[in-house]
């Protein structure tokens, strides 16, 4: 009991020396405020500065955002969106003026900060057409080509490529195996892979890592199954928890090892929050299966069946797989109408998602497509949805979102390999997360989802600013 005593002493010890050092290089320090807010049509406005002042034990009607650089949780990845055949196609009807003004809005460096850049490998909605890579039964792979991602698809993703350097991380993911693959030998409403051509599809993931990458663009990691719980219109394919357990562990893990892809980070389920710890504790309950995933992806969609995110679900998947990094891979504001892309609630679904996100372990964001013209398409099915830009291809005038800026507040000013340090809110209309960068720059990012302003104090360790959030903002601090 004595040698407990003593061990908690020493840490407590430790931990105000560190405080104590933290306020020895920042006492007295300025923070500098970023201010997206609706009810002034501020975008991203530089607010000036707040200062640090010593400020004692809070009172229960002191509204405040506590903020602890003591406590150091995951790092992150990066974050992006996802270039679809739908972005590239759109982002080629637009004026070359157009072109470069989207590249630096998302990738350049007075842009969002994107560092991530998914892709689809085969046809998904967000295509005009359905396509694969391979003539029908051709089990050989013989006939396997690109040629359809290189009109559009490719010239982008190596444009953004250019654009980020080398913090380019890059993935990809699959809707359908070919139709004669199938159980219903369609892309299309679900289906599964037949047992016949486990191996066949795993070297189809291969060929187009091989392909890719002979055109410079270096594929960081891969998803098992878009979605594999989702029978839709468009290309899908359905995968139990075991059956996707089955196809890494004895197709696609030895398949990407045998080849070299040992370090491709494989990341399984690819689906929404509301299964996502069912599938990560069958799917990576036999260690010769999780040997070979390195994360666990998900979506924002679960709200079809539920009245809000399951957020906690991501806490309760961090802790069985602490080895495993989460990444959110997909969310879209859908059922776009045009009329509505200056709402600034598309802002605060993605402002909600991501700060919870982020506090709930979460090491890698990314947002569906990054482009998507004034349909909301192009989708070969008619699933139209809003992205952060909106391209008018009539007119060629480009549709910056709130969604864009609410992105940004976090994007553009936390980087990759920034460590999130502790923190918490005492008012529900407050929501925030905090990292820590590289170089020790502290950003706090805080939104007020409420219809009321409220003054608040960004409280660390005994100072604090004064900080006002405005009804419907965001706003970054950077210390």
């Amino acid at each position: 009991m004595k040698k407990l005593i003593v061990s908690c002493l020493t840490v407590g010890t430790l931990l105000n020396i560190n405080a104590q050092n933290y306020w020895k290089k920042n006492a007295g320090k300025t923070a500098k405020v970023i201010l997206t807010s609706s009810k002034t049509n501020e975008k991203m406005a530089d607010k000036g500065t707040v200062k640090f002042e010593k400020f004692g034990q809070p009172k229960e009607t002191d509204a405040c955002i506590f903020v602890d650089p003591d406590f150091k949780y995951q790092k992150l990845i990066g974050i992006g969106g996802a270039i679809t055949d739908a972005s590239a196609e759109t982002f080629y009807k637009m004026p070359k003026n157009k072109q470069k003004e989207i590249m630096e809005a998302y990738f350049g460096k007075n842009g969002l900060g994107y560092t991530v850049v998914r892709t689809n490998m085969n046809s998904c909605d967000f295509s005009s057409d359905s396509y694969t890579y391979v003539e029908d039964n051709d089990t050989a792979l013989k006939t396997f080509n690109i040629a359809h991602d290189e009109k559009y698809k490719i010239p982008m993703i190596k444009e953004a490529q250019k654009a980020i350097g080398k913090d380019f991380t890059f993935y990809f993911s699959p809707w359908s195996p070919p139709a004669w693959m199938k159980s219903n030998k369609s892309l299309y409403k679900g289906g599964r892979l037949e047992n016949q051509y486990y191996q066949t599809w795993a070297d189809y993931y291969i060929k187009f890592i091989k392909e890719y990458e002979k055109r410079g663009i270096n594929i960081w990691g891969l998803t098992v199954q878009n979605e594999p719980m989702a029978t839709q219109s468009w290309e899908s394919c359905i995968y139990s928890a075991e059956e996707e357990g089955e196809f890494l562990k004895n197709n696609l893990g030895p398949t990407l090892w045998k080849n070299g892809y040992k370090d491709k980070k494989v990341m399984i389920w690819d689906h929404n929050r509301d299964l996502i710890y069912q599938r990560a504790t069958t799917t990576l309950s036999d260690p010769e299966t999780s040997k070979y995933a390195h994360g666990i992806g998900y979506h924002w969609y679960e709200t079809w069946n539920n009245k809000t995110q399951l957020f906690d679900n991501l806490t309760e998947t961090q802790r069985a797989f602490p080895d495993k990094f989460l990444a959110f891979t997909e969310g879209c504001k859908e059922q776009f109408n045009m009329s509505k892309i200056y709402d600034v609630s598309l802002g605060e679904l993605y402002g909600r998602n991501m700060l919870n996100d982020f506090n709930k372990g979460t090491a890698l964001w990314t947002d569906w497509n990054v482009l998507l013209d004034e349909t909301g398409g192009p989708n070969h099915v008619g699933n139209f949805c809003f992205a952060p830009i909106i391209a008018d291809t009539k007119t060629g005038e480009l549709h910056y979102t709130y969604e864009y800026y609410y992105v940004g507040h976090v994007s553009k000013y936390i980087k990759p390999n920034a460590q999130r340090i502790g923190s918490s809110s005492n008012r529900a209309a407050l929501t925030s997360t905090t990292f820590m960068n590289e170089n020790g720059q502290l950003v706090t990012v805080i939104m007020n989802d409420s219809e009321n302003d409220i003054e608040t104090n960004l409280w660390i360790e005994g100072m604090s600013a004064k900080l006002s959030a405005p009804a419907h903002s965001i706003q970054t601090v950077i210390l």
